[in-house]
């Protein structure tokens, strides 16, 4: 089936690398969007006055929109053509960005962010079904490229935000996300036209799905018993539409597959920890070190550097090794890496920034060998659902890393620590939320190892 839809697109070398240049670009508007205003949230927060959790949702708004959008996403592309569904896609993320450098207050600022999120949607669902749609037979070297891709720009984005929003302001790294249109031309270029497919989406279905887990982190973020109700209520009433819809907006049968919930569910846990990573380490460096926004952007800038420098090489090592190995050797990394952090915190910066490397080096292998392993084990006429589901949960996972954690840093101060190796003191509160971290992804590469240990073609080079 994969060869011969390759086949059936007649792609030659060059515009296999015209397709794979084309998501790079597209790829590093994106994640500069996000990562350039991880270091400005302390200064998000001072403008508006807002606690921890409330500045959360510059994150977790878009993220929770990006999650629910990349699954839309998803399956959209298995029915509209791949060209028309990332223009529409760059034309809102620009929309956005441009109301966003024009806000004024706080909601316009979170409007602003979903709108984005709206449209920049696209372009994570669809950077992993095009190599699998398009360069089947190359797929583990294009998610390298990828993901080195996304470890390098969310290397400049700390060092543009920092430079931006500390010399002027945060407002104005929007501007870079409207920049994002300049690639509509290559796209509607390079990439192969498509017909129309048959199939059908469940939109109320995916309402109820955003409506249930928005309350959810409402609950987590101010502790409304309400908002908890209001979740398990919307929840089940999703629940038994997805029961009695044709075309669910998640597919239960896609999570009968053991190997395919093992994957989404062990990346759910990792991406949860690099996300909590990302999210805590500026609030973190601004409390216990001082940085301002651009210190902040250097100490984050060498672990994703490295991690962009690893990421084509983790991509060869997928199609030489299969991604069995390098994904338990990608958690061993996560894992090295939020201990680290959790031990020398209130140590000096620059232990810091050798821990956040490590554990950023896992970010590209994770990403490419976990890709590449979905495309074997969900069948091929259901890539654009898997993947996209894949998606969803990863996103999720990150908003609720930012919820749980901001809600955690509101207390401002632990009087126990969970690390034996840390004492009381300001720095315990993030040492603890690190440690829980490591014990996080103890678990999920246990997991991942126990289900997968009878699974030989894949175990083998895949």
């Amino acid at each position: 089936m994969a060869n011969e839809t390759e086949a059936s697109f007649h792609l030659d070398k060059k515009q296999k690398s015209n397709l794979t240049l084309l998501l790079c670009i597209i790829l590093t508007f994106t994640v500069m969007n996000g990562t350039m205003f991880n270091v400005t949230i302390p200064d998000i927060a001072e403008e508006f006055n807002l606690l921890p959790s409330e500045v959360s949702w510059v994150m977790t708004g878009y993220i929770l929109v990006f999650a629910v959008g990349s699954l839309m996403y998803g399956k959209l592309a298995d029915i509209y053509p791949i060209k028309t569904l990332l223009t529409i896609g760059l034309i809102l993320f620009a929309a956005g960005a441009t109301l966003g450098l024009l806000s004024t207050n706080y909601p316009m600022l979170l409007a602003a962010r979903i709108l984005q999120a709206m449209g920049g949607a696209t372009i994570p669902a669809l950077a992993f079904i095009i190599p699998a749609r398009f360069m089947p037979n190359e797929r583990g070297k294009v998610f390298g490229i990828v993901s080195s891709t996304v470890a390098f720009a969310s290397g400049v984005g700390p060092i543009a935000g920092g430079l931006i929003g500390g010399a002027f302001n945060w407002r104005l790294l929007f501007i870079f996300s409207i920049l994002a249109l300049l690639a509509i031309p290559l796209l509607r270029k390079w990439i192969p036209d498509e017909e129309k497919r048959e199939g059908s989406i469940d939109i109320i279905g995916a309402i109820l799905i955003a409506l249930s887990v928005s309350s959810l982190l409402m609950f987590i973020t101010s502790l409304n018993v309400w908002a908890l109700i209001f979740s398990l209520i919307i929840f089940i009433v999703f629940a038994w539409r997805t029961s009695v819809v044709k075309e669910p907006f998640i597919q239960p049968a896609m999570l009968k597959n053991k190997y395919y919930a093992t994957t989404i569910a062990t990346s759910f846990l990792g991406t949860m920890a690099m996300f909590g990573m990302i999210f805590v380490i500026p609030i973190m460096a601004r409390d216990i070190y001082d940085l301002n926004t651009i210190q902040i952007g250097l100490l984050l800038f060498p672990g994703a550097m490295a991690a962009g420098l690893i990421g084509q090489f983790g991509g060869k090592l997928v199609d030489q090794k299969g991604s069995y190995p390098v994904i338990r050797l990608a958690f061993l990394f996560v894992i090295a890496g939020t201990l680290l952090i959790s031990t020398f915190t209130g140590f000096p910066v620059w232990i810091i920034a050798i821990s956040i490397l490590v554990q950023y080096i896992a970010f590209p292998l994770i990403q490419s060998s976990t890709a590449n392993l979905l495309t074997i084990v969900v069948p091929s006429n259901k890539t654009g659902v898997g993947i996209g589901l894949f998606n969803l949960l990863n996103f999720m996972s990150g908003a609720i890393a930012s919820a749980v954690f901001g809600a955690y840093l509101d207390l401002q101060q632990a009087n126990l620590s969970f690390n034996p190796l840390v004492s009381i003191g300001e720095h315990t509160i993030y040492a603890n939320l690190f440690i829980g971290l490591t014990v996080v992804t103890i678990f999920a590469r246990w997991l991942f190892s126990h289900v997968y240990k009878d699974h030989e073609t894949v175990k083998q080079r895949n």
